[in-house]
C-alpha cells in the first residue's frame, strides 16, 4: 500500500496518546449520528430490561426455594440432608417460617425465604425459576454461565452478554443502551453500539458523562481529523481495523451530544432536583450513593429518563459466608431485596410513555452464581451447592408463577419435561441457557445463539 506524501504523519507515541484520550468515546461509536440525535430526546424505550446480580453466592433457603422447618428438622437431617437454619437468625425481622405472601384476596403461588422481605408482596409480577443445575461450584464461572448463558471455558467467558445481545438486536436509540454497574460484560459478534458503558462506582458514571475541563492537546487532536477523507497507509490501518481516526470522527460529534445534554446531572443524587429520588430511595443529600440503595436508583433513573434500554448492575455482595453466621448472610441478601423492592415499587408507580407503567415494559432478571449448601458447615456458614434459582419479573413471563423444583434430599437439580415444567426422571436440567433464551423470546428477539429453546410455560 502507497503512503500518501500529503498525510500528516504523527510520531507514533503522540498519535497513540491521543488514541487514549478519546476511545472511550467508542462506546457510542457504533450508533449512527441521526439515531443519536434523536435520542437526545430522551424517550424511554418500549421495552427495558435489568439483569441484578447478588455476589457470591446465595443462600436459596433464604430466598427463593424454602423450606418448612418443621418438616425438615434437625433430627431428620441425616434422612434429609436439609437444614433450614431460620431459628438461628435470631432476629425478629425475619420470619422464622417460608412466607407465602397475599394480596388483594390472590395468595401467592410462591414460597419465599425470611430474606427476602417485602419484596415478596410483589408475587404477582414473578416467576421464580427452581433445580437450575449450575454445572459449577467455582464462582466466575458460574458467574460468567449465568451472564451470557454460554458455559465458559476453563474460567474465561464465551459469548456476549444477554444485554449486548438485547442491545445487539433492538438498536435502542437512546443515548446510553447500556450500563453495566460494578460487573462483567462482553461483546463477541456485535458492532460498537452494542458496548456497554461499563462503570464501578457513581463516581464513574459522573465522570463519563459530565463535560471535561481538559481539552484535548490541539495539535494531536488536528492530527486525527486530518485523517479524515484521507487514504490510509499500511501503518496508519495498524491502529485498528477500520483506522483510528475514523472511530475518532465517528465518535466526536456523538459524545459531544452526550456531554452537552449533562446526563450527569440525573445521577447527581445530592441535587435539589433530584430530592424525590433521595426521599424514594432513602438516600441522604450528601450520600453515599454506592449503597444497594443508591445503585437501584441509579437503574431507574437511566431507564424512566430514557438513558439506557438495559442496565445490568452488581447490587450486593456478601453472599459469600463459609464462615459467617446465618444472620450475616440473611442481612446481606435483605439489603439487596429491600433495594429491589423499592426499584419495582418506582417502576410500578410510574406511567410509561407507551402506557400502564414502566414494569409492564421492563423485564428483571435476578441471579447468583450458585447457591449456598442445605447443610450448614462446622463454622456456622454454608458452602458452595450446585442447583441454585432464578427470579424474573415483570413484562414478557408470566405471574405468580414456579418452574422447576430442587429435590428434598439435599436440594439436588431435578430433570423435567422442559415443555411442560413437570418433573420426570426421562426429563433434562434446567441450565442457565434456558432462562437466558427464555429473557429473549420474552421479546421476540432472536434466542438462537442459546442452542436451546426458552422455558415456554414462562413466557406470558
Amino acid at each position: 500500500m502507497k503512503k500518501n506524501p500529503n498525510l500528516p504523519r504523527p510520531e507514533r507515541r503522540s498519535f497513540l496518546k491521543a488514541a487514549a484520550g478519546f476511545m472511550g468515546a467508542t462506546l457510542f461509536g457504533g450508533i449512527p449520528f441521526r439515531a443519536f440525535a434523536q435520542a437526545t430526546n430522551l424517550a424511554p424505550p418500549d421495552r427495558c430490561f435489568v439483569f441484578v446480580y447478588f455476589s457470591g453466592g446465595w443462600d436459596q433457603l433464604l430466598a427463593f426455594d424454602p423450606r418448612d422447618p418443621t418438616e425438615f428438622t434437625p433430627e431428620r437431617v441425616s434422612e434429609t440432608r436439609i437444614l433450614p437454619g431460620y431459628s438461628l437468625i435470631n432476629d425478629a425481622r425475619f420470619s422464622g417460617m417460608p412466607v407465602v405472601p397475599e394480596k388483594g384476596g390472590v395468595r401467592s403461588n410462591i414460597a419465599f425465604g425470611p430474606a427476602v422481605g417485602r419484596l415478596a408482596d410483589h408475587f404477582d409480577l414473578m416467576t421464580v425459576v427452581r433445580g437450575i443445575n449450575m454445572t459449577t461450584l467455582g464462582h466466575e464461572v458460574g458467574f460468567r454461565y449465568f451472564l451470557t448463558g454460554k458455559r465458559p471455558i476453563g474460567s474465561a467467558a464465551r459469548g456476549s452478554s444477554t444485554a449486548t445481545e438485547i442491545v445487539g438486536q433492538l438498536h435502542p436509540a437512546v443515548p446510553i443502551p447500556s450500563v453495566a454497574y460494578n460487573i462483567e460484560t462482553y461483546n463477541d459478534r456485535y458492532p460498537g453500539h452494542a458496548n456497554a458503558l461499563r462503570v464501578s462506582r457513581s463516581t464513574d458514571l459522573l465522570l463519563t458523562l459530565a463535560p471535561s475541563t481538559r481539552q484535548l492537546d490541539s495539535e494531536l487532536e488536528q492530527q486525527l481529523v486530518d485523517f479524515r477523507g484521507q487514504p490510509i497507509s499500511c501503518e496508519a490501518a495498524a491502529y485498528g481495523a477500520r483506522g483510528v481516526g475514523d472511530t475518532y470522527v465517528d465518535s466526536r460529534d456523538q459524545m459531544q451530544a452526550v456531554l452537552s445534554s449533562r446526563l450527569d446531572n440525573a445521577f447527581r443524587f445530592n441535587l435539589a432536583e433530584n430530592a424525590e429520588v433521595r426521599q424514594k430511595y432513602g438516600l441522604a443529600a450528601t450520600g453515599p450513593y454506592d449503597n444497594e440503595a443508591g445503585r437501584a436508583a441509579l437503574v431507574a433513573t437511566a431507564l424512566k429518563k430514557g438513558i439506557s434500554q438495559c442496565v445490568s448492575i452488581n447490587l450486593t455482595g456478601g453472599m459469600d459466608t463459609h464462615f459467617g453466621t446465618q444472620l450475616t448472610h440473611a442481612n446481606n441478601q435483605r439489603r439487596g431485596f429491600d433495594a429491589l423492592a423499592t426499584l419495582v415499587d418506582d417502576l410500578k408507580g410510574t406511567a410509561h410513555p407507551g402506557g400502564g407503567n414502566f414494569m409492564d415494559h421492563t423485564t428483571i432478571m435476578v441471579f447468583s452464581e450458585f447457591s449456598r449448601t442445605p447443610l450448614i458447615n462446622a463454622s456456622g456458614g454454608r458452602d458452595h451447592h450446585i442447583s441454585n434459582s432464578c427470579l424474573l419479573m415483570g413484562a414478557g413471563v408470566k405471574h405468580n408463577y414456579v418452574f422447576g423444583a430442587s429435590g428434598d434430599i439435599g436440594m439436588a437439580a431435578g430433570t423435567f419435561d422442559l415443555r411442560t415444567g413437570q418433573a420426570t426422571s426421562t426429563g433434562e436440567n434446567i441450565l442457565p441457557e434456558h432462562v437466558i433464551a427464555t429473557v429473549l423470546a420474552s421479546a421476540d428477539l432472536d434466542y438462537s445463539i442459546t442452542r436451546v429453546s426458552p422455558l415456554q410455560p414462562i413466557l406470558a
